[in-house]
């Protein structure tokens, strides 16, 4: 490994910390009850609330918060889905692409509107511009404001005490996304563009080579789609390569950036968290555990990449990277960006529930590729997506507190809340529906006759390529093993994984915070577990490494251990 490749992943981890700090603080004051915006820009405000038929003093409890939200997915899954078989029909069509196929359009709208940003089609041969913003880029806004709301909901739950109300579902899908997402968006997008992201609605260019030929160069609203699929951990790409692409990721600057704004919110989410439950040292522990799995995988995955395989240096495919850095791994990877970086977005991009790629993880090395794998299987809950990543933490958190008082035998209380049997139950629902069904997805893919279609490499890889798949549709990450491909059976049982995902663990999220909003608070005793050092953090740490550790070890003897041994 090169001083240059982990300079780069330090000095990024560094400016991840500086700037969540600040950010979190911003997003608690947006949350809370005194926050009140210029009179400026209320006006927009108070006319969406008209829209919605909502009074913003008006508060919900858990079951009305959770059937909102649900039945506003359902309702932008019906337009997206329509939106997509109409394309060819429907203007900011300037390449007059045709309508998007049935099992692609089911699979891409569940995949959009749960956050998740999976694909099975090329943006920019499949995709109008009309499609790419009215569709996909609202759905990144929209899918990313309902985790953000969730989440401010569920946290509720432990500040309030005596009460069954969380909020109001639409004060807090308005917050979160005019707020926090569309000012970030913003910044982002006009840098993006300086720096030669297109953001136009005219059709593909034509350019005409030396040699007389031509070429055909797709181009579209991407600037302000990137912003904020990186920023919501959407992930995706508005092109088929993502963020290998120059068009969608020009240069080293644009590419700290976009990996920047993968992890900021969700960074950023765990301070917001200390502040709006009143005690800010409860966030250390768990920032701390967030960053040290962070860097356990860099841990991995770098040392795997730069030294390679036996089978590559053998082929003689081991060639000297730029920027100075030793040989490894160079297999799809940006020659721009080399091994450090790209390991280190792959590292981010699965920590988080972003999905975004900028170099190719199907030819990651056995233990390179394992490591997403497994930063999926967690939850995604060592950053996770924003929202949706720490209401997942959570239930660790949780089932870590319970297995402390079980050590020291009291009654387990969390920020003064007594955890119970009902507490737990949903916290186990929440942590391990999602892993198990991941698991029974991969099996199913890969011993019936249809699933093992779309499976195009043989033995250990088609396998890790399978459980790739739904692990990273079911936990709502959106990367891929591109050995996977696109069959009626694929899509549907994706679309399962997408939907089932998304929707067991948001209910159950906001069901324990209805739960923990209607008890009282208790004074800490000298028998208290504290919750707020190093040693709950090494604790939680611990619980989700077992837990995850437990369900996912025998997949990866199948996949990625056989084929490193192999």
């Amino acid at each position: 490994m090169s001083g240059e490749g982990i300079g780069q992943i330090v000095l990024y981890l560094v400016v991840v910390v500086a700037l969540s700090y600040p950010l979190g603080k911003w997003m608690a004051f947006v949350y809370s009850d005194g926050f009140r915006a210029p009179r400026l820009i209320t006006a927009p405000e108070r006319g969406f609330y008209r829209l919605m038929g909502t009074d913003p003093s008006q508060e919900q409890d858990w079951k009305s918060y959770a059937k909102v939200a649900v039945v506003f997915m359902t309702v932008f899954a019906v337009l997206l889905y329509v939106l997509l078989r109409l394309q060819e029909h429907l203007p900011l069509n300037p390449d007059s692409l045709p309508a998007v196929s049935p099992h692609i359009a089911m699979n891409t709208t569940a995949s959009f509107v749960t956050n998740t940003n999976w694909q099975y089609y090329g943006g920019e041969f499949t995709m109008s511009s009309r499609a790419q913003m009215a569709g996909l880029a609202v759905q990144n806004f929209v899918s990313a404001g309902i985790g953000m709301a969730v989440l401010v909901a569920v946290i509720r739950g432990f500040s309030r005490r005596s009460t069954t109300l969380l909020g109001n579902f639409w004060v807090d899908l308005y917050r979160s996304i005019a707020y926090i997402l569309l000012p970030l968006s913003v910044v982002l997008a006009v840098i993006l563009i300086s720096q030669g992201v297109p953001q136009t609605f005219s059709g593909a260019a034509v350019a005409h080579t030396l040699e007389g030929a031509t070429q055909t160069i797709a181009r579209g609203p991407a600037a302000s789609q990137i912003a904020i699929k990186q920023l919501g951990t959407n992930g995706g790409g508005f092109f088929n390569s993502n963020s290998a692409v120059p068009f969608e990721n020009p240069n080293g600057f644009t590419n700290f950036l976009e990996m920047l704004s993968i992890l900021l919110i969700p960074a950023a989410t765990v301070f917001m968290f200390g502040r709006m439950v009143g005690n800010r040292r409860q966030a250390l522990p768990v920032y701390g555990a967030m960053l040290a799995m962070t860097v356990i995988g860099l841990a991995v995955a770098l040392p795997a990449e730069q030294h390679g395989s036996q089978v590559l240096r053998a082929a003689g495919v081991n060639i000297t990277q730029g920027h100075g850095q030793s040989g490894g791994n160079m297999a799809d990877k940006d020659v721009r960006f080399g091994i450090a970086d790209t390991v280190n977005w792959a590292v981010v991009t699965t920590d988080a529930s972003n999905g975004s790629v900028n170099g190719g993880h199907d030819a990651l090395t056995a233990g390179g590729g394992a490591v997403p794998i497994v930063n999926m299987f967690t939850g995604e809950v060592i950053w996770g997506g924003v929202g949706s990543g720490f209401y997942g933490m959570i239930f660790y958190i949780l089932i870590a507190v319970f297995i402390a008082g079980l050590m020291v035998g009291r009654t387990p209380e969390y920020l003064g809340k007594k955890i119970g049997a009902r507490e737990i139950k949903l916290a186990a629902i929440g942590a391990l529906f999602v892993p198990t069904m991941a698991l029974v997805l991969t099996a199913i893919a890969v011993v019936t006759q249809s699933g093992l279609e779309s499976i195009y490499n043989p033995a250990a890889h088609g396998f890790s390529e399978a459980l790739y798949a739904y692990d990273s549709q079911s936990n709502n990450n959106g990367s891929a093993f591109a050995g996977y491909g696109a069959t009626e059976f694929s899509a549907l049982m994706g679309t399962i994984a997408l939907w089932l995902g998304r929707l067991v663990p948001l209910v159950a999220a906001l069901a324990l915070g209805g739960t923990l909003a209607a008890k009282r608070t208790h004074p800490a005793s000298a028998g208290t577990f504290r919750t707020d050092g190093g040693t709950f953090g090494f604790l939680l740490v611990g619980i989700i490494i077992l837990t995850a550790g437990l369900m996912i070890f025998p997949a990866l003897t199948l996949g990625p251990i056989v084929e490193a041994l192999s």
